[in-house]
């Protein structure tokens, strides 16, 4: 083997690991997050749904056109005359925001990953959530199962040193192997909590 190609290796496998601050909670979480995400996607015949990213998106959608509603109006009406429309702009944009903070609340609950899966005429969908609190170690990964025979749902936790290593970088085999245990163990039908 050349050297041009170790060189080409070794280049090709730095670009695939994944290093953070291992002191960083936030960051850990959203690495290990993005791990299991790759994971359950390359499960067979699992596409992404981006549904609930939509359902924010639109929210945030209609708040930034009420907002340009009410810059627009009061350009074209200065301020004594447009004092009503600004008043229920205002007052919109304060509603959809306790809107999108239901929504990402009760409807999101910490969902970062769905996907649709079809193997002929049955249809599954995956949900991954996650929970790491501030000053933890503990990871809880959440796996949702939706299908015919109702919904059901598997969960591990363990410290988030399992899938770091000690020089930050993310063993994303091992959180692969844990995804395919939640995953094969929901397939069976099993329940897992």
């Amino acid at each position: 083997m050349s050297s041009k190609t170790k060189k080409d290796d070794k280049s090709s496998k730095e670009t695939d690991e994944v290093k953070i601050n291992k002191w960083d909670g936030s960051a850990v979480k959203h690495a290990i997050d993005d791990a299991v995400k790759n994971a359950l996607l390359d499960r067979p015949n699992c596409t992404e749904s981006f549904a609930l990213v939509d359902g924010r998106l639109l929210i945030c959608g209609l708040a930034v056109a009420i907002a340009l509603v009410a810059l627009g109006w009061d350009h074209l009406h200065p301020f004594p005359e447009s004092r009503s429309v600004l008043i229920a702009c205002v007052g919109s944009y304060f509603v959809l925001m306790g809107i999108l903070t239901l929504y990402t609340t009760f409807k999101e609950k910490g969902i970062f990953a769905v996907a649709y899966q079809k193997e002929g005429t049955v249809s599954k969908t995956w949900q991954a959530s996650s929970e790491m609190k501030k000053y933890d170690d503990q990871y809880t990964l959440t796996l949702t199962l939706k299908d015919s025979k109702g919904v059901r749902a598997a969960s591990i936790t363990k410290s988030c040193a399992s899938y770091i290593d000690s020089n930050g970088v993310v063993l994303e085999n091992l959180i692969a192997n844990e995804v395919g245990r939640l995953y094969n163990s929901l397939n069976s039908g099993k329940k897992d909590k």
